[in-house]
């Protein structure tokens, strides 16, 4: 019999959070960001779940568009790193995958290939990672135009590197500078708006926004959880207590000796560890709860288990399912406690960990 370890995904949080990312979009339409496996809660799961309100998904890669396909679903999906080969424009178009353009290669893989897909451009507004700069999309909107099988100009889009500061000054720039850059062709549809642009008051979020952490309950803005922002948790991942013991004071727990008992402490081991994506760097003091009381966890996460003080649960035993986050334990409390963030964590839980939805 397989542990008990398992990432549970609540499917109606998950709708409840698009519908407030569509809230906050106002008269922009939604798509529904699902790469990296639907942030680690299985992409044909959460893909599926969304198809009676997302119009429209977006992804990082070909290959997350064709997991959708082979879900059943028929949305157009956005290739937000557009293609890595030329003959990806040929499944571009049987598929209705719409590619990002951002590179002067995959233009001329789109000349030579005399495929006709829809199509984004990228602009770069001073993230610097992907996209054609400003000054060059007059020469790139001219060399689409002249192409023979008349690929289809969707619009623009544009990623903010800063709107998860409220305090930056930076979004404000890259809005200004991506609406002057865009402006000689008021037609074509743009989108700019990743998870923390929503929370942004007077942001514009154009014709299409592009939630992704927020659908999962987790955080975009710094200094915020995702239930302080009205987002409810999508993943609970829970991990038996396998074994329970007292610690006398002077006594250290696990690899290093890295926590010592202050006092007789009873503690549990818990069936989960770092090969399973739970973070490493998680310590002493980190939250985690069983039958709604929060705990902590003490010494060091190796790769199997982790060890937690129940002093705050006394009758907890053998078999008890404990909260490594979920709706007691925020994902965000459990990523500032490790010095990341919570997209690192739900990504980050590994195929060991079976999910289940309900």
């Amino acid at each position: 019999m397989p542990r008990s370890t398992t990432a549970r995904i609540d499917l109606d949080a998950l709708r409840n959070n698009y519908r407030a990312a569509c809230e906050r979009a106002g008269s922009a339409k939604t798509m529904a960001v699902v790469k990296a496996d639907g942030y680690g809660h299985g992409i044909a799961r959460i893909a599926s779940a969304l198809s009676d309100v997302a119009p429209k998904y977006a992804v990082a890669c070909i290959e997350e568009a064709v997991a959708i396909r082979a879900a059943g679903l028929f949305q157009p999906v956005v290739l937000l790193q557009g293609v890595h080969a030329a003959d990806d424009f040929a499944d571009c178009v049987h598929r209705n995958f719409e590619p990002v353009l951002h590179v002067e290669h995959q233009l001329d893989w789109l000349e030579q290939g005399g495929y006709a897909p829809d199509v984004w451009l990228k602009v770069n507004t001073g993230m610097n990672r992907l996209g054609f700069r400003p000054d060059d999309l007059p020469a790139v909107m001219a060399r689409l135009e002249k192409m023979s099988a008349g690929a289809k100009l969707q619009g623009f889009v544009g990623h903010f590197a800063c709107a998860d500061d409220a305090s930056s000054p930076m979004t404000a720039a890259q809005t200004a500078t991506f609406e002057t850059a865009t402006s000689p062709w008021p037609l074509l549809m743009k989108s700019v708006g990743n998870s923390a642009a929503h929370f942004i008051p007077g942001q514009p979020l154009f014709d299409w926004s592009r939630p992704g952490i927020m659908l999962y309950g987790g955080s975009p803005i710094v200094g915020k959880t995702g239930p302080d922002l009205g987002l409810e948790p999508v993943m609970t991942l829970e991990a038996p207590l396998i074994t329970t013991r007292v610690v006398k004071a002077g006594e250290s727990v696990g690899y290093g000796g890295a926590w010592v008992a202050e006092r007789d402490t009873r503690m549990g081991m818990v069936a989960i560890g770092y090969g399973d994506g739970y973070p490493r760097h998680a310590g002493t003091d980190t939250p985690a709860a069983i039958g709604g009381r929060r705990i902590r966890l003490i010494g060091r996460v190796s790769m199997d288990m982790l060890a937690v003080d129940l002093s705050n649960a006394p009758e907890a035993g053998e078999g008890d399912l404990v909260e490594l986050w979920g709706r007691t334990v925020g994902v965000d409390e459990v990523a500032s406690c490790a010095g990341t963030i919570s997209y690192e964590l739900l990504t980050g839980i590994t195929s060991r960990v079976p999910r289940t939805s309900y």
